[in-house]
């Protein structure tokens, strides 16, 4: 049985890295993620450090552009890293502009070296159409071959089916790593197909221990979030990652409004307060091919659902204060979306400041909240009425928190459960990674009574 070596995202939801030793001279990683929350909490620095053996990485995969997916990739180049990087098109699309803004954010400003580095990226970067076999190492002793399937988490998002070939004993293993898996009835993205089977697969356990209700409801529910906050002359905070929840957003939105019959929702402003959200924004819509088929339709009626007349783009960030500023003080109703998603920095943050402590606000969750971050804290303090510290400052929390889960782009339980009782041939060795303990403990528990029940056997590391 191949050996798979975990450099992050074992024991937390952030920080993904995985390393398959495919012999004693080849390996393959997957993911070269940031740690973030609670996983973050030991020297920075330190965790940033490549300190495992790159010596026989002949590629790196990278299964989705979330920065805890691929926020150490500088520190593994700069550790001498020039293999493939391996992604889907619509992510190598996407990856130049993720690594160039962390790059500003955590590396240097200097625009030399962020642009030499970029060219270095962009050189090794290797665009993969899904379903297309692509070989990783091939030699008298081994041949080892890849393959990458829709996630349907974000745009161009992954999991990875590995065939690896012992020509010396003839021994065949096929392994995957699940990378972060979509729920069923996103926007934007077809659901995730099951691979056909393996014999060790890498699961994420996000929502281990939770479903989402309401899936097929969440545009409802995302109306009356807002309707609440309308009807308060207020403004509705929504922090979002850059890329993925943004789109989904706009895309959720535009169908509300289309559909709205009230002028106060047809004369809604919605703010999308990030140029990184704006870049990505624009290559989603370059990117339409891999849109799903819902999608395909409304754009062939004549709408655009990421383009539409209520989206106003706010870029520097004088014009971001001023926003703020006016927003806070008016009480003009408007839905702010603004990164980071866990409120952990970015622009996000001085909404919240402004505003948490206004009851006429709003403050919607749409995404998963890691243990440690700011936005976990407001999402479980604030309907307590309590508070939260930002940049060492005490804000009571009076605004309103909703928080829907059905707008997660992680699998549930019952998803993670079905993506491997959907194989023709389920694997006898599961690792789940990036999730809390009590996550991949509860989804633990499920997987181990589900092969019992069928007779068969499987080791679980959690």
């Amino acid at each position: 049985m191949l050996d798979i070596l975990h450099h992050g995202g074992a024991t937390g939801v952030t920080g993904s890295c995985h390393q398959l030793n495919l012999n004693g001279e080849n390996s393959l990683l997957v993911d070269c993620g940031l740690f973030q929350g609670e996983d973050a909490e030991v020297d920075t620095f330190e965790q940033l450090k490549i300190e495992f053996d790159i010596t026989t990485v002949k590629a790196l995969v990278i299964t989705h552009v979330h920065i805890d997916h691929v926020g150490r990739l500088p520190y593994l180049l700069a550790a001498g890293f020039k293999g493939p990087i391996i992604c889907s098109i619509p992510s190598a699309k996407l990856l130049p502009l993720v690594i160039e803004d962390a790059l500003k954010i955590g590396f240097t400003r200097n625009a030399q070296l962020i642009e030499r580095f970029q060219a270095q990226l962009e050189s090794q970067i290797v665009g993969l159409e899904y379903g297309q076999w692509h070989t990783i190492a091939k030699d008298d002793a081994i041949h080892t071959r890849l393959k990458l399937k829709r996630a349907g988490h974000i745009l161009g998002s992954s999991y990875v089916e590995v065939s690896h070939h012992d020509l010396a004993t003839q021994q065949k293993e096929r392994v995957v790593f699940s990378g972060d898996l979509g729920a069923p009835h996103a926007p934007l993205l077809p659901a995730p197909k099951s691979p056909h089977g393996c014999d060790q697969l890498v699961l994420e356990s996000t929502y281990g221990n939770r479903t989402h209700p309401n899936r097929q409801n969440r545009r409802a529910v995302l109306k009356r979030a807002i309707t609440q906050a309308l009807e308060n002359d207020g403004t509705v905070m929504v922090p979002a990652f850059s890329i993925g929840r943004t789109q989904e957003l706009l895309y959720e939105l535009e169908s509300i409004i289309f559909e709205a019959k009230k002028a106060k929702w047809k004369e809604l402003e919605i703010i999308v307060d990030s140029p990184l959200a704006a870049r990505f924004t624009r290559v989603y819509r370059e990117l339409k091919p891999y849109w799903d088929a819902e999608a395909q339709t409304r754009l062939k009626s004549g709408r655009h659902p990421l383009n539409f007349a209520n989206v106003y783009t706010v870029d520097s960030h004088e014009e971001h204060q001023q926003t703020v500023n006016y927003l806070a003080c008016t009480g003009r109703p408007a839905i702010v979306i603004a990164a980071s998603g866990m409120c952990a920095g970015g622009r996000i943050m001085n909404y919240l400041k402004a505003m948490l402590a206004d009851q006429r606000h709003q403050v919607l969750f749409v995404g998963y909240q890691g243990s440690g971050t700011p936005g976990r804290a407001i999402q479980e303090y604030g309907p307590k009425g309590g508070w939260v510290e930002i940049d060492g400052e005490r804000i009571d929390i009076k605004a309103g928190i909703t928080t829907i889960s059905g707008y997660s782009a992680h699998a549930d339980q019952k998803n993670l459960l079905d993506f491997v009782k959907r194989m023709h041939r389920w694997p006898h060795s599961i690792h789940l990674v990036h999730g809390e303990q009590i996550a991949r403990q509860a989804l633990k528990q499920k997987l181990e009574a589900m092969y019992e029940r069928k007779g068969r056997s499987v080791g679980v590391r959690a």
